[in-house]
């Protein structure tokens, strides 16, 4: 007559062990069996010999360490079945930070991996992105190579903009297609870049930004139909922030905001607009003039606030 099935704790005083090791051999042959690597417990009878995985595979589902069954534990196993590594080794780690940060602080190439593994981490942990941006912040030297590789970064990202959109940034902040010449210049800075160490690279990057916006400022000058866009663009943009400006101002307490000064101001300001205006419409009836870009387009016919506010 075949043996009964039994508990893990009787298993275990019959086995001379505890049951906790039971269980995690238990658990170790569950996973196994979903993967078809051990037949299912409904299929397991007492007394009858299976074959059994070879060592290595059976090492991928078993550890010798209780942490594995925390949730933690399973997290930190599933994610090293995910690199290739065994599962004890990354537990292991987790269980003594202490010898990960001596690891850290002593050897170039465990920090390296610990901070691509901090990078990949932020993506799903905003907490931990917000707490790494404050330690930045707090650290004065951090804080500034910080911002030095973003400036690097943000000018490297300019030149190679030039390349892969054909279109170049205009001061007033206009996208218009690049000359080639334009492009061009852009990726002799780029090549030159990209064949540098990321410790020098700030510098060049640097200097490749301040040549493109040169080249971008004369190519804009020397043709007649985009100087006159970019002024055009850069005066109405003036006007907007301007009249922005007005409209977000209330009068609800014009009593205590009074001041002579300010007031003579307003009027200085209502006439260099009155002038404005004036001129525009002279300039619209007269007709667009050789480099008349202002007037190129619709002038506006409302004084704005600055006119109404006073009024």
């Amino acid at each position: 007559e075949r043996e009964p099935k039994v508990s893990a704790k009787e298993f275990a005083r019959l086995a001379g062990c505890s049951a906790e090791r039971v269980m995690r051999f238990w658990r170790a042959w569950d996973r196994a069996a979903d993967d078809g690597v051990v037949p299912v417990f409904e299929a397991l009878t007492p007394g009858v010999d299976i074959d059994l995985p070879d060592a290595d595979v059976w090492l991928g589902y078993y550890t010798s360490r209780s942490s594995a069954d925390s949730p933690r534990g399973q997290a930190i196993s599933a994610v090293a079945e995910a690199e290739g590594i065994r599962p004890t080794k990354a537990l292991e780690v987790a269980e003594n930070p202490t010898a990960l940060r001596a690891a850290i602080l002593a050897d170039p190439g465990t920090a390296q991996a610990a901070r691509h593994a901090l990078l990949d981490r932020l993506e799903d942990d905003p907490e931990l992105a917000q707490e790494l941006a404050k330690d930045i912040a707090r650290t004065g030297e951090l804080s500034k190579t910080v911002a030095s590789a973003a400036r690097a970064t943000s000018a490297v990202d300019f030149v190679r903009d030039v390349i892969d959109s054909g279109e170049m940034t205009t001061p007033s902040g206009e996208r218009v297609p690049a000359p080639e010449h334009v492009v061009a210049e852009a990726k002799q800075h780029l090549t030159l870049i990209e064949g540098l160490d990321e410790e020098d690279e700030a510098p060049y990057a640097a200097d490749a930004q301040k040549t493109m916006r040169s080249l971008v400022a004369e190519a804009v000058e020397s043709d007649p139909q985009l100087r006159a866009h970019e002024r055009r663009s850069r005066f109405q943009s003036k006007v907007r922030k301007a009249a922005k400006a007005f409209e977000e101002l209330t009068l609800d307490d014009a009593a205590d905001i009074y001041e002579e000064e300010l007031l003579e101001q307003l009027e200085t300001l209502q006439k260099a607009v009155a002038d404005c205006i004036a001129e525009l419409r002279a300039a619209a009836s007269a007709g667009p003039g050789p480099d008349n870009s202002i007037a190129a387009d619709p002038a506006p016919t409302d004084p704005g606030p600055a006119d109404s506010h006073h009024a």
